[in-house]
């Protein structure tokens, strides 16, 4: 099973897979971008918002993407694979740019996964509150510096695109406590 927890920044992704996988530690945890050597490099790149055209930050991700589904989650159909972040977050951010229509976001993103979609999708849904009073407690890499207004937007176009994808999700209050929210995850995935 082919498992996307998304969400933007603070949100809480990383503190539930944590959780997660010390339960269950059979299950195979991996990252976009950076779930690959590829990815790694990728994702410096990314994250330093250095990039003057949003078509090639797209295709970063886009390429990160296609690696990330070749290494990682086709040779472990088998097992449970559980990625921070995936493709959603990639349309979400991609739709906030303005560059781009859902449609062929979708088209190029199902080429990259080869037509496999996951088959689950948790989203974290935050407020403005929230995101600011942790944002405020980290250093900001470059894409969260392009400000709240901007992340609040991403999550917006994410929900937004899953409401109109065919997948299974749980969307998830990120200002619950952690408890609640892993108790959430752990009935919905049924593990």
């Amino acid at each position: 099973m082919y498992i996307l927890f998304e969400g933007i920044d603070t949100c809480g992704k990383s503190t539930q897979i944590e959780l997660l996988s010390q339960k269950y530690p059979e299950i195979i945890v991996t990252k976009e971008p950076g779930g690959t050597h590829f990815g790694k490099k990728a994702r410096e790149i990314l994250l330093s918002d250095s990039l003057a055209s949003k078509r090639a930050e797209l295709l970063l991700f886009l390429a990160d993407r296609a690696e990330h589904y070749e290494e990682v989650v086709a040779p472990n159909q088998d097992n449970i694979v559980i990625s921070d972040r995936g493709f959603l977050s990639g349309i979400g951010y991609a739709l906030a740019n303005d560059d781009f229509d859902f449609d062929t976001l979708v088209t190029l993103n199902r080429f990259a996964l080869k037509g496999n979609f996951p088959d689950k999708i948790i989203l974290f849904v935050t407020n403005r509150e929230t995101l600011k009073q942790r944002t405020s407690q980290k250093e900001l890499d470059g894409i969260e510096l392009r400000g709240l207004e901007y992340l609040i937007n991403v999550q917006n176009k994410m929900l937004e695109s899953l409401q109109k994808l065919d997948i299974d999700y749980l969307e998830v209050d990120a200002t619950e406590s952690i408890e609640n929210i892993h108790q959430k995850i752990l009935s919905y995935l049924e593990l």
